[in-house]
């Protein structure tokens, strides 16, 4: 403490005292300061002043520890309040002061003045004053002006009864939370983390501080929630060693809080430790330290910190980047990246496991990114072991690795995701690991999408957990904070990973390549017609493992109607045909992870489903051909696609593009000979209309199997008359197969194609082609022996050849009443003349006059023509156009305003 503030220490009193400044760190008691210098590049020097001739009461010590010949001593009368007294007037303030005195100890006694010169309040005279002080006056010289005037002041509060001089009182009793109370968690349960007025009375280092909590005055020891600064080290001898920017730290503490009055919201006591946050009037102390750089934040206290942890990371980060003090060595984990790499929107293509994506960017590029600081479901210890010998599949033998996996998938398979890469993990290799695998270079980063954090998400319902970290890793997601709340609720709540409850078992058959199960499940898939289906794995353009959602399987699929290039491994030797790649990519991209709906139509000698696979109406065998990475294959020919896949191939071959790029066309001779031997087939068969769609298709049924329908239908609900079902028991999925009852009571054989509530069902009625919207208890489950399998469905659709129906909703609507008119709930004659993309194209007559049904509408300028190229087709399409030609020139319906197909606006609602 001899280290002189200002000016040269005084070693007798003979000389006459110089004056000196500094600024008051502490007030040790009524009669001694603590005055320090102005910082330069580090804590000033410091040095403790005795006031002169005056003696106030000494405050309580403790007991040495390990000294038991040493008491506890209180504080003496009087002595708190001449602390208190300094404390208020001086702490933090300027003052200047003379050493009168410096004992050979090395104390130092002598005058202190508030401000700048001696003209400022004399501190010890207005001690004495109060009452708070008594004057030494055996030392008391009497030419002394000053020491005479203490005397005065002394008689004068002694006359006015003021402090030390009244009757009874100023005893003071302050108690050490740490010794005073049984359990300190209790306590500061009991506060309810609301702000308690205190004096920080001691800093042990910048992030621990020693306070008085008023007004019960318990002394406790505070921690500071959240952070920790660089601290000193006790060694072995007693001596303290600091770590780097401990002193700097400390002092930066002391000179905002040290004796000041402040709030502290008491937030936890975990392990008996006092966690905290100070709140000054000049800001929040935690919050500085960290922008300053003389503190990092620790996750373990961080979750207790009530003033919003994102200002806390985002004060470090400050810091961080200004590299200042304990950061100055920091280098960031995405130093390296460039601002467009660090943030980026990409499109996600596949969920690879229930942490990692991947995702398309804009360049076009695929990139594999992990999400930041989250483990998914995994199998710990023994279960490890368990059942070596059995096929282990991780995302159906994993507890909660299933159902991780589909939330990331529904939420953002196809979908634009917003990426913020958090840090880059270097790959290690099994050497560095160990027992441990290696891994290659990992991208972490925050994924969001519609302002939702998805690993956020993912920790909440419990489908992953938060990665721990050592305390000097900062390879950690921005938004860690967040994660481990997130965690924190899933636990309370019982969520996936944290339920007690027993774990989902999912049972998935895999039946890719086995035969004789492939051949016992083929009838099933081909009665069901489209099926629901979730594309798990692409191998090539055309080939695909398709997992089963209502089976419960996993099958092997390949595209019918289409020959796609091969890739490698599907031919000897290992060279691909060209474009096999860019074939499967393209697959890929459309349907890997979605949900498509297929239909079986056969299988081959190896087990594997052979159909066609639709996504969101795009057929894509038909996608194939049209982007020219495959042929339309000759077995095409025997389905109703065919025309479709022709139509695409002949375009794609126009353009001579990828597998067409070197296609020469045949001499236009040969396709005419092999056209002109191709006819029109002209097999009318007798059908019944029964319903009609806004879209001018239509159901049929054959008449020949009426009388079996009728059969069915009488024994069906003669069979629900003597059994009725029990209202509510059956729960609709999609898909499935079921009886309905009717508006006019009777029930009826359907599927359900949508269910978006059990009050709001949709349904088909699969023997008459209409739909309806009923509730789940209107619905029952089809008894068995009036399933598909002994009568198929019986309503067909159908739509008319040559013709095309106007775009204007009036037009058509006049069309479609004209149909209903004419033809609904009639029997008429059928002929397919071609196929179509959803249904095949007929031509239909009345049974009686055997007149053309479509002909007419044409006839009566309700639609118009269709041109077919097709030479089978030729008279058909010229009748029709005559047909259309006298409707023009009658101006009937929508000629009535003329040929409107020349006029290029689109607003007439036509198209050519």
């Amino acid at each position: 403490m001899a280290t002189p503030v200002s000016g040269p220490a005084q070693s007798s009193p003979s000389a006459a005292p110089a004056l000196q400044r500094g600024i008051v760190k502490m007030v040790l008691s009524g009669c001694a300061i603590i005055v320090r210098g102005q910082p330069r590049g580090g804590p000033p020097p410091e040095r403790q002043i005795n006031l002169s001739n005056v003696r106030a009461g000494a405050l309580a010590r403790r007991a040495t520890q390990n000294q038991p010949e040493t008491k506890d001593t209180p504080d003496e009368p009087w002595a708190f309040q001449a602390r208190e007294f300094l404390r208020k007037k001086m702490i933090g303030k300027e003052v200047c002061f003379t050493v009168e005195i410096k004992t050979q100890q090395g104390r130092e006694y002598g005058m202190v003045y508030l401000g700048k010169d001696s003209s400022g309040e004399n501190i010890a005279e207005s001690l004495v004053a109060e009452g708070l002080a008594t004057v030494r006056r055996e030392g008391i010289r009497g030419t002394n002006p000053e020491q005479a005037r203490l005397c005065d002041l002394e008689d004068q509060a002694k006359a006015a009864k003021k402090g030390i001089w009244s009757e009874g009182g100023g005893a003071h009793t302050i108690r050490d939370l740490k010794y005073s109370i049984e359990n300190p968690r209790n306590f500061v349960d009991s506060l309810h983390q609301k702000p308690v007025n205190a004096i920080i009375e001691h800093v042990r280092d910048g992030s621990v501080v020693r306070a008085l909590l008023l007004p019960d005055y318990y002394l406790v020891t505070v921690m500071l929630s959240g952070v920790k600064c660089p601290s000193f080290k006790r060694e072995s001898d007693g001596t303290e060693t600091p770590e780097p920017f401990a002193a700097e730290a400390k002092f930066f503490t002391e000179s905002r809080l040290l004796q000041r009055d402040v709030q502290i919201i008491l937030e936890s006591c975990p392990n008996q430790v006092i966690l905290g946050t100070i709140l000054h009037p000049n800001g929040n102390i935690t919050e500085l330290l960290l922008k300053e750089g003389f503190a990092r934040c620790v996750d373990w206290s961080m979750a207790v910190y009530t003033q919003g942890a994102e200002k806390l990371r985002a004060a470090e980060r400050s810091a961080k980047e200004r590299k200042v003090r304990i950061w100055k060595d920091y280098v960031a984990p995405t130093a390296n990246l460039d601002q467009k790499d660090r943030q980026f929107v990409a499109k996600v293509m596949q969920v690879v496991n229930a942490d990692a994506i991947v995702v398309k960017l804009n360049s076009g590029e695929y990139k594999t990114i992990h999400l930041s600081s989250i483990r998914p479901p995994r199998i710990e210890g023994e279960e490890k072991n368990k059942d070596k010998d059995k096929r282990f599949r991780p995302l159906y033998d994993i507890p909660y690795m299933f159902e991780a996996r589909e939330f990331l998938r529904k939420k953002l398979i196809g979908k634009k995701v917003n990426v913020t890469v958090d840090y880059i993990r270097a790959a290690t290799t099994a050497a560095e690991t160990g027992p441990v695998p290696a891994f290659p270079e990992r991208t972490c980063a925050t994924v969001t999408i519609g302002g939702i954090n998805i690993a956020e998400a993912l920790v909440s319902k419990g489908l992953a957990t938060v990665i721990r970290y050592r305390q000097d890793d900062d390879q950690r997601s921005s938004h860690y904070d967040e994660l481990l709340a997130a965690e924190a609720r899933a636990i309370k709540n019982g969520k996936g990973l944290h339920s007690k409850k027993e774990v989902p078992i999912h049972r998935v058959a895999d039946i890719s390549g086995e035969t004789q199960k492939a051949k016992q499940f083929l009838p099933f898939l081909q009665r069901a017609g489209r099926s629901e289906a979730v594309v798990e794995y692409v191998f090539s353009g055309s080939r695909l493992k398709l997992y089963m959602p209502k089976e419960t399987c996993l099958i092997t699929f390949l595209l019918a109607g289409i020959e796609c290039p091969r890739g490698s491994r599907n031919i000897p030797g290992g060279v691909p045909e060209p474009f096999s790649e860019e074939a499967t990519l393209f697959t890929k991209e459309l349907v890997l992870q979605r949900e498509v709906e297929v239909e079986v139509e056969s299988m081959d000698k190896a087990g594997n489903f052979i159909g066609w696979l639709h996504i969101e109406g795009v057929n894509l065998s038909v996608a194939l051909v049209e982007n020219s990475l495959s042929k339309v294959h000759f077995t095409a020919e025997r389905s109703a696609y065919y025309k479709t896949l022709q139509s695409a191939e002949e375009v794609a071959r126009q353009r001579k593009d990828k597998i067409w790029a070197n296609y020469e066309e045949k001499p236009t001779e040969e396709v005419a000979q092999v056209s002109e031997e191709k006819e029109r087939v002209a097999n009318y068969r007798p059908v019944y209309v029964t319903e009609i769609t806004d879209g001018l298709h239509f159901y049929t049924q054959d008449v020949e199997t009426g009388a079996q329908l009728e059969n069915l239908m009488e024994t069906m609900r003669a069979e629900i008359a003597a059994q009725p079902p029990v209202e509510g028991s059956f729960t609709p999925h999609r898909g499935d197969y079921c009886i309905a009852k009717f508006a006019d009571g009777e029930w009826y054989r359907a599927r359900v194609e949508k269910v978006e509530s059990p009050a709001k069902v949709h349904v088909f009625y699969i023997d008459y082609g209409n739909r309806e919207m009923v509730s789940s208890v209107r619905l029952a489950a089809l008894p068995p022996a009036f399933s598909t399998r002994n009568l198929p469905p019986q309503a067909i659709e159908y739509t008319f050849a040559f013709i095309q129906v106007p775009q204007d909703e009036d037009a058509r609507a006049d069309a479609v009443d004209c149909v209903v008119r004419d033809i609904q709930n009639t029997q008429c004659l059928l002929n397919v003349e071609y196929g179509g993309a959803t249904c095949p194209h007929v031509t239909l007559l009345f049974s009686d006059s055997k007149d053309d049904v479509g002909q007419g509408l044409v006839k009566e300028g309700l639609v118009m023509v269709d041109v077919r190229k097709e030479k089978h087709l030729q008279k058909m399409v010229t009748e029709y156009l005559n047909s259309q030609e006298s409707a023009k020139s009658a101006r009937l319906n929508i000629w009535r305003y003329g040929d409107f197909r020349a006029d290029d606006a689109d607003e007439f609602g036509y198209r050519r």
